[in-house]
């Protein structure tokens, strides 16, 4: 991984950490006091989460000049596929194969990271004419 890419990765994952911290939340709530499924909450909290991530991934890690309507169309895509993928996972292995919520979330959480940086990088924030690293 190449030195802008490397720094580019950290400065996203610490961006997605408070969406992150936003869907934990609600998954948490939605779990334990509102008594909804845990593929529901998750899949809520990752909605909350993604609009306070675009806001900081296009000021801070990507410091885009594109248009709000074109970074935001083509970001909130991106994580629409990162929402079904996400929320998908959560209903297979929690719902279907038994598994603790939290460990699910997690590994949802780390597969969701890598699909979003990914396209976040390459397609919704890349600026225009860029080549493709």
């Amino acid at each position: 991984m190449s030195h802008s890419l490397h720094h580019q990765f950290l400065r996203f994952a610490a961006v997605g950490a408070s969406g992150t911290a936003v869907q934990y939340s609600v998954l948490w709530g939605g779990v334990e006091w509102a008594g909804i499924s845990a593929a529901a909450a998750s899949g809520i909290g990752y909605i909350l989460g993604s609009v306070v991530n675009y806001l900081l991934n296009y000021f801070f890690t990507f410091k885009s000049d594109k248009g709000h309507g074109e970074a935001a169309s083509k970001y909130f895509a991106l994580l629409g596929i990162g929402w079904c993928i996400n929320t998908g996972l959560m209903w297979l292995l929690v719902h279907q194969l038994g598994w603790y919520y939290w460990l699910a979330q997690v590994l949802a959480t780390g597969i969701g990271l890598v699909w979003n940086f990914a396209g976040s990088r390459w397609w919704a924030f890349k600026p225009a004419g860029a080549a493709t690293k």
